[in-house]
């Protein structure tokens, strides 16, 4: 009898995977567009700032440094770092990605106080973009979204529609990402479709 091998990549089904055609039948490009990025790399990072050695460790094994600045968001290429606290940090890159950043990071750290998880199957994400987006989340969010406020390359943990989220803004659009708990993906899109139904634009006859 032969054995059966299942590919586990190929058979991966995303917390919102049953909601993509609806999702995309909801969004309106030209208003305010909702869409999963699923599968993303997250690492939940911890240590010093203070830190010489550890900081010098992380931009080595990532080719970035840190963010230190409350809510801040530092790019490089396809690897983002988000401040999450004063000794916190998420660090998110393309789907696979994790192996290798841990990797690096467990050389890079060795001997240093610190700590880094891979907890991408904690979390999905889910971008909300156009020029309605900000709108679409104030229906269910006290922070200020206002760019005197808020803007691109921000980042804050908060509440949106009684679900917790790690907010992200992206781009001026506005683009956004939620990082929510696959738990409560599936509730947190459906109340995005339900904010922005007003915003869609009826079909042409």
């Amino acid at each position: 009898m032969a054995d059966v091998l299942i590919n586990p990549v190929a058979d991966r089904l995303s917390p919102l995977e049953l909601l993509r055609v609806t999702l995309a039948a909801a969004s309106d490009p030209s208003q305010v567009a909702i869409r999963e990025l699923p599968f993303l790399c997250q690492i939940a990072l911890r240590g010093s700032p203070g830190n010489t050695l550890f900081m010098a460790a992380v931009q080595k094994a990532l080719g970035l440094d840190l963010p230190v600045k409350a809510g801040s968001v530092v790019l490089a290429g396809s690897v983002r770092a988000l401040w999450l606290g004063p000794d916190e940090w998420l660090v998110v890159a393309p789907d696979g990605a994790a192996p290798a950043l841990l990797s690096a990071l467990a050389a890079a750290l060795e001997g240093v106080h610190a700590q880094a998880v891979d907890v991408s199957a904690n979390r999905t994400v889910i971008a909300l973009e156009g020029p309605r987006a900000a709108e679409v989340l104030a229906k269910g969010l006290t922070l200020d979204l206002h760019p005197r406020a808020f803007g691109p390359g921000r980042v804050t943990q908060t509440i949106l529609a009684r679900a917790a989220v790690i907010l992200e803004q992206t781009g001026e659009a506005p683009a956004y990402r939620l990082y929510v708990r696959n738990s409560f993906a599936t509730y947190l899109a459906s109340w995005l479709m339900d904010a922005a139904a007003e915003y869609r634009l009826p079909p042409l006859c």
